[in-house]
This record gives structure tokens, sequence and C-alpha cells, in this order.
């Protein structure tokens, strides 16, 4: 009988996980091999029995393991919506199972609750492309252009910034402002395709997704030479060649609706792998080619780590009032914004 080793008790595949899990492994089994969920079961089981316990919610990404996706979080979604989630939840505990700067993000909007993290290393090349210094050096060198900082950016950027943006907003956002020129940062990609779309001068700087700065106009001619008539549905951090080559651009939430009206019966989400997983289940007659590019930084969170973390409480992520208070100011901006 599969077992797993954990801090407190060993726990084991057992028929009462069996029941407790038996509505998850129909929204796994495409994805998780039957021996392996027998392992991942019981401490998808003894996570789920512990937010009760300890009064805990668990926010997971698109980008999450489907393990995490299905099996734990009690919400799901691109960062704006988690953001909206967490500025609403009313448990005591939020666990973030994305990287550090979506759960600072949750504390920034959520100050009154604990918001920990199973992993304090899971970062963001991102979030880490950027300092404060080179923001106000932008600053001084554009006085008349606001700030738009991507979400992807820690507390202390989004201190310094008008206004946050997501993927799924950064247009909206860009043209809410009623400027003519806007300082974007730090993804040149997604600056590069919002500049294409409206009449705004945007300013970059060249931060670049880990991920999606590995796909290459080539691959994806390569991809409809291979699967002939395949739809391609790509993310905004993706290089505006690859962009242009796509069917559909959108962030992870508008990929994953858009779906529903997929011309084709076979689909390419040019993003990260794990969202193809997770996504699958919901619709079982579309074929979706998988280009396995990973978040080394969103694989950080697994089980494990996140049960460890509502055992002992641990990796707590707290953001100092002098920080918070301007960097909540940039978040309420985007979330008024909304969705374009």
């Amino acid at each position: 009988m599969p077992q797993v080793q954990t801090r407190e008790r060993q726990l084991e595949y057992t028929d009462e996980v069996a029941e407790a899990t038996e509505h998850i492994w129909p929204k796994v089994e495409g994805s998780i091999p039957r021996f392996e969920w027998e392992m991942k079961a019981p401490l998808i089981a003894e996570i789920n029995r512990l937010k009760e316990e300890r009064d805990a919610v668990i926010l997971g990404h698109n980008y999450q393991v489907p393990e995490i996706f299905h099996g734990v979080s009690d919400f799901t979604g691109d960062s704006l919506g988690l953001a909206q989630q967490a500025r609403d939840a009313d448990a005591e505990y939020i666990v973030f199972c994305g990287v550090h700067f979506m759960a600072e993000t949750a504390a920034i909007v959520n100050p009154d609750r604990t918001v920990l993290i199973p992993d304090l290393e899971a970062g963001c090349s991102l979030s880490e492309s950027i300092t404060v210094e080179e923001v106000r050096d932008l600053k001084a060198k554009y006085p008349d252009a606001p700030v738009v900082c991507y979400m992807n950016t820690p507390a202390d950027i989004k201190a310094e910034s008008d206004i946050c943006c997501t993927s799924a907003n950064a247009k909206a956002v860009v043209e809410s402002l009623g400027s003519d020129r806007v300082i974007f940062l730090p993804d040149q990609y997604l600056a590069e395709n919002v500049a294409s779309q409206t009449d705004v001068e945007i300013v970059t700087t060249d931060g670049k997704c880990i991920v999606h700065e590995q796909f290459t106009a080539d691959q994806i001619r390569a991809y409809r030479k291979q699967y002939p008539g395949i739809e391609v549905v790509a993310h905004p951090e993706c290089s505006p060649e690859v962009c242009e080559e796509a069917d559909f651009v959108g962030s992870t939430s508008g990929m994953i609706g858009h779906l529903d009206e997929a011309e084709s019966d076979r689909v390419i989400m040019v993003t990260e792998c794990s969202m193809s997983d997770n996504v699958q289940e919901a619709h079982p007659d579309l074929e979706l080619v998988k280009p396995c590019t990973l978040c080394p930084h969103m694989k950080k969170i697994t089980l494990e780590k996140t049960l460890k973390s509502l055992q002992e409480i641990q990796h707590r992520v707290e953001v100092p009032p002098e920080i918070r208070e301007p960097a909540l100011e940039s978040v309420e901006r985007m979330l008024d914004v909304g969705r374009s």
C-alpha cells in the first residue's frame, strides 16, 4: 500500500482517503498515473482536512500541477482573478500556491489575514528583472509619464508605480490613464504587444518571462506543419513575432475561456505546460498539444510543502506598512479597471 511520510505521521492510501478524493481523480487521471495518484491522494486528503481545521483557503495559479490545481485549491485562476479572491477572502489563513509576488499581493490587499507560501524561494524571472532604483531613474527621465507595473513585480516596485496591470487588462490600464506616454515595466514583450494595440507611446524595459521567452515563431510554424489545422493560442508574454503567428492571444484565463470557442478540435496553448493538463478535463473533446515548457519557480510548490506550511503555519509573507500602503493604491486602481 503506498505510503507517504510526513513530519507528524505517516499517511496511507486507505479506503477513507480513496472516498475523500474520489471526486478529484477523474479530473487528473489524464495527467497523473494511478500509482502516483495513490501516493498523492493521502497528502491531498490531509491538506483538505487541515484547511478546515485551520480555517484556511488555498489559492492555486493556473500554472500549478494538477494535484494542486484540482486537488487542494479552493480558488484557481490568473494573477488578476487570484488578487480579487485574496482581497475578498475571509479565512484566517490564505495559502498561496503560486510565486512570491502573488503571495505578496495577497498580503497587500488583505493585511488582516495571515498569508503563507509553501516555498519562499518560489520567485519569478520578471519580478527579479528590475529594481526600485531603475524605476526611479525612469521616472526622472520621463517625469510626465505615469508608471504601469505588471503584477509580476515585488511590493516595493508596486509602491513606486501609479497602477498595476495584468496581461488580462494591460491595454485597458494603459489607456485608462489618459496620458500620451506611459512607462510600462518590467515585461518587454507584453509592453510591445500592448503598444501594437494602442496609440499610447510605451516606454519599455527588458524583463522577460523565463517560460514564454523560449517560444519562437519558427516553432509555431513547425507545429502548424506537424499538426495541420491546429489552432494556436498564445500568452502575451510571448514575443510579438510569436503572437503574430497565433490565432488568439490572451491572459491565462483568456486562453482558457477561448477554448470554448475554438474552431479546431486540436489546440496548442503556447504557455506553461501544466495549464494544458489543468484544463483538459473540462474540454475532453479537444486534443491539447502540449509544448512542455515548465516554470521552475511554480514547480517549487508541492503538496508536501503545502501540507507543511499548513501544519506549522510557516513561510508567512508580510509587507511593511510603508510599502504596503502605496502598493495597495496601485493594486486597487488595477482592480477598479478589472478585465479588458
